[in-house]
């Protein structure tokens, strides 16, 4: 489960925008409810990511209309099992070699550019969002290796143990090594600042 600072850092949706969204679910409700705090699967942290870049160049509007087209057309999965893309003024949805237009003309083939939503892009305000699978060039995002949790790259060390062990100054960055054999100085220091990304968001 991804608390609200960390889905806000991987997915470029405000803290606002989540609140927001959890109050009337406009666009999606976290999986795991809001109380006593929000908490988002790995499948909603996609779904928010999408619209995330959606949002980048299309109105909140067009994207609940989308989703209303994909209802009216029985695609009632998880949003983050579908890829939605802008086209022009408005989305698509694309399945296999296909695209269908979902807000301007519902239904009709259209023409799209595939974009992955996991490469870095700039959201709407105007804020560089991370790349998703590699966070930090020392960590990565499997969703086979603990649910989809950063990890430094080529292990199953999470982050967050590696910053919590050198929070208190007591162990240097080199010195990690002794605890995690596997992880270098440069995965440390990536580790702490994708932690003051996620302190940042909160």
């Amino acid at each position: 489960m991804f608390p609200v600072p960390l889905t806000v850092t991987m997915t470029g949706v405000t803290k606002s925008q989540l609140a927001g969204w959890r109050r009337a679910p406009v666009v999606l409700a976290p999986e795991h409810g809001t109380r006593p705090r929000a908490l988002y699967s790995f499948q909603d942290l996609v779904a928010l990511r999408t619209f995330a870049r959606l949002r980048s160049k299309v109105s909140l509007q067009k994207i609940r209309k989308a989703l209303s087209t994909l209802d009216m057309l029985e695609l009632t999965e998880h949003p983050s099992k579908y890829t939605l893309v802008a086209h022009g003024e408005s989305i698509a949805l694309v399945d296999n070699d296909e695209a269908i237009d979902l807000v301007e003309a519902p239904t009709t083939r259209v023409m799209v550019e595939m974009v992955d939503v996991f490469n870095s892009f700039i959201n709407r305000n105007e804020v560089a969002v991370v790349d998703f699978k590699h966070p930090r060039p020392q960590l990565e995002v499997n969703l086979n290796r603990l649910g989809g949790w950063p990890t430094i790259k080529g292990t199953r060390v999470p982050y967050d143990a590696i910053v919590d062990l050198v929070a208190d100054g007591d162990v240097s960055y080199d010195e990690v090594a002794e605890y995690y054999p596997s992880v270098t100085p440069d995965a440390v220091a990536d580790a702490v600042a994708f932690a003051q990304l996620i302190e940042d968001a909160a």
